[in-house]
C-alpha cells in the first residue's frame, strides 16, 4: 500500500511524477490504456483547476475542497498505478 502524502503540495507532486512517467511509456500502450489515460488526463485537469483554487481559498470551504481534492487525488493515484502495471 502507498502512504498517504502528508499535505496537498506533495500530492501534487506525486501525482504529476507518477503522469510524467507514464506519459513517456503511452506511445508503447494499447489502445485500452490510451483511453484510460485520456480519462485520466481529463480528471488531472479538473484536479490541477480545484488545487489552484483551494490555495486561494480560505476557511472552511477550502477545507471541504481540499477533501474533495483528495478523493479525487486518490482516484488519479489508483488510475495510474493500473496503468503502470498495464505497462
Amino acid at each position: 500500500m502507498t502512504r498517504r502524502p502528508e499535505n496537498l503540495n506533495e500530492l501534487i507532486d506525486e501525482l504529476r511524477q507518477a503522469r510524467d512517467e507514464l506519459r513517456v511509456q503511452m506511445h508503447l500502450a494499447a489502445a485500452e490504456v490510451r483511453d484510460e489515460w485520456e480519462v485520466l488526463e481529463k480528471k488531472w485537469g479538473q484536479f490541477r483547476s480545484r488545487a489552484e483554487r483551494v490555495g486561494e481559498a480560505t476557511g472552511e470551504a477550502a477545507e471541504e475542497v481540499g477533501e474533495a481534492l483528495e478523493l479525487v487525488g486518490e482516484e488519479l493515484r489508483k488510475g495510474y498505478q493500473h496503468i503502470r502495471k498495464v505497462l
